[in-house]
């Protein structure tokens, strides 16, 4: 059988950034990109094309100035001579493409091993073409003798390597193909690590934007949905808390940070943090909106930063509350008997971080003995009203739609399930916008049903009871 003969790359034309490849009008089903300053006869596009089975195209530079130039989108993999010499600086050299910096930025080519100390020299050509080209797929030649330098060189971020000594078109089209598919699981990989720790960010978000009501001994009722926009991966800034204090009072809040992303996901875990916070110490109104703008100052990312925000606090007999608005929209309120309605919100404020000395003035609200109270984020409101509708459903289509759903029975979780899909559904498919409600309710016949069945107390003990457990008497934040 006949040994091929020795061939140290594919050729060049004296015309650099040349190509070679199938007759024009045919796409190249993988375009390989040359870099070699020493060109000898050898394999040329047909050779590989036949030896690979699909058409391969070629281009060929004979340094690495002349690479930056050819390293465009459709090149599949990039064949290097380790031999080549390293560009001097000043030579233009180390222009990056668009197609491989996002990324380097993501951390694909800013985080890969460096050579080892006594091969850097040798290497610098690869780690110039890895930096410069970190979505391509890399295959180095080198001497036959070197076989450290060529695992070297594959540790460091190429692909594979190739001794010039056996090089044929048949070995090269194998290669190439490996090197490609190779590179392309490496991607994947390395986005669905990205798309992992994004989940992991979301869930850690979620929990901050989202907690678990803190409503030991109260007789409210509690629920709440949040459906996130369609435009992130990341949550918004909606958030809401509800927590009662030690004299029966239960405090609501819910509030939406302008913008989306993680710096508006990670401030509205503040505020609501400290609007926890302050609430436990015994603050409420005016002093608490007041004392959560300055945190906002302080936190923001830039002074165009502002939040909205709706207060509630519910008297511990739960038939009257103070409500303070904070530019944000005002509560429903539907009473037992009666169609819902919006709470007043000409008394509300500025939203936060808007006026340096704004003030808050605090409404009181008479409730009534059965109700339930609805707060929400502008993202339910917001909504088209048919796909490709310029009309959005506003405050009124609202109480219409939460009014129908009462006429039919649905109260809690059923009724905010049943509000948010059919915003979803009257919008034409996921909001554009993140969606937080909340509902608080007072059912009197619920709670005197609990009170009949709640444990009669046994004899009186002449035992002192024994202390709370510190983790007992310290609510989670």
């Amino acid at each position: 059988m006949p040994v091929p003969a020795p061939v140290p790359v594919p050729p060049q034309r004296d015309v650099p950034a040349a190509e070679t490849g199938p007759a024009a009008g045919h796409a190249a089903d993988l375009t390989v990109l040359v870099i070699e300053d020493d060109p000898a006869s050898g394999i040329t596009g047909p050779e590989l094309s036949a030896a690979a089975g699909t058409r391969v195209r070629i281009r060929t530079a004979r340094n690495l100035t002349e690479a930056g130039r050819l390293l465009t989108d459709d090149v599949d993999c990039i064949l290097l001579d380790l031999a080549l010499p390293v560009p001097t600086a000043g030579t233009g050299a180390g222009t990056t493409t668009g197609a491989g910096a996002p990324f380097a930025s993501g951390g694909g080519g800013d985080h890969r091993p460096e050579p080892a100390p006594h091969r850097a020299e040798e290497l610098a050509v690869l780690t110039h073409v890895l930096r410069i080209a970190p979505l391509h797929a890399v295959l180095v030649l080198t001497a036959q003798d070197d076989t450290e330098l060529a695992a070297e060189a594959v540790r460091v971020g190429a692909q594979d390597y190739l001794f010039r000594g056996e090089l044929d078109a048949r070995v090269l089209s194998r290669a190439i193909r490996y090197a490609v598919e190779r590179k392309r699981a490496d991607i994947a990989q390395h986005q669905l690590t990205e798309s992992g720790l994004r989940a992991q960010e979301n869930a850690r978000l979620e929990r901050g934007l989202l907690p678990t009501p803190l409503l030991e001994g109260s007789d409210l009722s509690f629920a709440a949905r949040y459906r996130p926009g369609r435009s992130r991966a990341l949550l918004g800034g909606d958030f809401y808390d509800t927590v009662r204090t030690p004299d029966g009072t239960v405090h609501a809040m819910i509030g939406d940070v302008c913008g989306h992303g993680p710096d508006e996901a990670a401030l509205g875990v503040e505020l609501r943090i400290a609007w926890r916070a302050l609430t436990l110490a015994g603050l409420c109104g005016d002093r608490l909106l007041s004392t959560l703008q300055q945190v906002l100052e302080h936190e923001r990312q830039s002074e165009e930063v502002f939040a909205t925000l709706c207060t509630v606090d519910i008297a511990p007999d739960g038939r009257r509350a103070g409500l303070c608005l904070a530019g944000h929209p005002a509560p429903l309120l539907a009473r037992h008997g009666r169609p819902a309605r919006l709470l007043p919100y000409e008394d509300g404020g500025p939203a936060l971080g808007l006026l340096p000395h704004a003030r808050w003035p605090r409404r009181q609200v008479e409730l009534g003995g059965e109700w339930s109270l609805m707060m929400y984020t502008d993202g339910l409101i917001e909504g088209r009203v048919g796909a490709g509708s310029s009309q959005r459903l506003g405050q009124d289509g609202m109480v219409a739609m939460v009014n129908s759903r009462l006429e039919q029975g649905l109260a809690g979780e059923e009724l905010l399930e049943a509000a948010v899909t059919e915003v979803r559904e009257l919008n034409g498919g996921e909001l554009t916008d993140d969606v937080a409600v909340l509902l608080l309710g007072r059912d009197p016949e619920r709670i005197r049903r609990r009170g009949r069945s709640a444990p009669r107390p046994g004899p009186a003990s002449t035992a002192p009871a024994a202390p709370a457990s510190a983790s007992a008497q310290r609510p989670p934040l």
